[in-house]
């Protein structure tokens, strides 16, 4: 879901910088996570893009950007600082007016199929093995620490899942890409706490049946840099069939022995029955009180979704054979940007007073 990133930003930069103030109001006991979205909005009209962050904005203290490098305009030769510069920094920038601590995620894959390379490179024939897209993903990535500064900097985005879904050989080129430019960042001495995102019901074995329970110690040797662990955890996927029969330890458990922090950085429940998921608009409302106990037994950092608003696909022709569907409604909004029962849930953990 990350190629409205572009859409949103060219959109900004047209609309101009607006304000807004934020609507927090204290509560009794503390939070020690940041709570936010990313700036996807329900379909992609320029007209809405501002409004649908102000409304979100109100109800976050942290925004996260998930983008996957521009392929196709960087091996058509632009450099990938200017790349950055176009893209990232009028969002980046737009956040920080508005008060928002910025976690930024990069996604070298398909987004939407694990097994698969991002769809730019494969339309141009072109790999992650390749010495040139390697080089410009080092390129863009530590524009986007360097000009950015994310306070936190995810290098690559559900590892466990690339590993056992991908060709072997495009898993190693992602863990010499994130070391190599990880080492480069650390010698710049930039401040942005680095991390790899993992797929949580990968690393509990609930993705295939019969899966095996494999953690994420693979994850922490093949990217030793690693500062906190980003968690993708959409439960609904990994069989459970209700909020509450998620284990008090589904996020804790996979740092146990470790000092590192967790950032809960993309995932969600549906409001609608989808597929084999039964689920309703009180349904997903349990859901968030359910990882909200998640992330106090994590003493988790931040805590993100992708999507505040359900997605309107209408007169979008999709891929034969796409996921997407199974993400459209995990908004806390539906797609005429109308509240959801879960909102009222995020917005009463959203009142307690944030306290790292």
């Amino acid at each position: 879901m990350s190629g409205g990133v572009r859409f949103v930003s060219t959109a900004l930069l047209a609309v101009g910088i607006l304000g807004c103030g934020d609507g927090a109001g204290p509560a009794p006991r503390p939070r020690p996570f940041l709570m936010g979205f990313s700036a996807i909005p329900p379909r992609m009209d320029a007209a809405i893009v501002v409004p649908a962050i102000n409304l979100w904005a109100q109800r976050a203290d942290a925004a996260i950007i998930h983008a996957s490098p521009p392929w196709a305009a960087m091996l058509g030769g632009v450099a990938p600082a200017v790349a950055v510069d176009d893209v990232q920094v009028p969002l980046a920038s737009y956040f920080r007016a508005k008060g928002l601590a910025l976690v930024f995620t990069v996604d070298a894959t398909d987004g939407l199929n694990r097994a698969a390379e991002a769809p730019e490179l494969v339309t141009l024939g072109r790999s992650v093995t390749d010495t040139l897209v390697q080089r410009l993903y080092r390129e863009w990535v530590y524009a986007v620490a360097d000009k950015l500064r994310p306070e936190y900097l995810g290098l690559v985005a559900e590892t466990n899942l690339i590993k056992a879904a991908a060709p072997d050989s495009v898993y190693q080129a992602l863990v010499v890409m994130a070391n190599a430019v990880a080492s480069q960042i650390r010698d710049s001495a930039l401040p942005s706490q680095l991390y790899v995102s993992v797929q949580v019901e990968t690393a509990w074995g609930r993705l295939t049946p019969g899966g095996a329970d494999q953690g994420i110690a693979q994850d922490l040797r093949d990217f030793p840099f690693v500062q906190a662990i980003g968690l993708s955890s959409y439960p609904y996927l990994g069989g459970f069939a209700v909020p509450e029969d998620l284990p008090i330890n589904y996020y804790s458990r996979l740092v146990a022995g470790t000092f590192l922090p967790v950032l809960v950085v993309e995932g969600g429940w549906p409001s609608i029955t989808v597929g084999s998921v039964v689920s309703s608009p009180a349904v997903q409302a349990r859901y968030i009180t359910r990882q909200l106990a998640l992330l106090d037994a994590a003493h988790a950092r931040a805590v993100f979704q992708l999507t505040f608003y359900d997605l309107d696909l209408t007169g979008v022709t999709l891929p034969p054979g796409s996921i997407l569907p199974l993400f459209t409604h995990l908004g806390l909004a539906d797609s005429a940007m109308h509240a959801k029962r879960a909102l009222a849930t995020w917005d009463g953990a959203f009142a307690r007073p944030y306290a790292p």
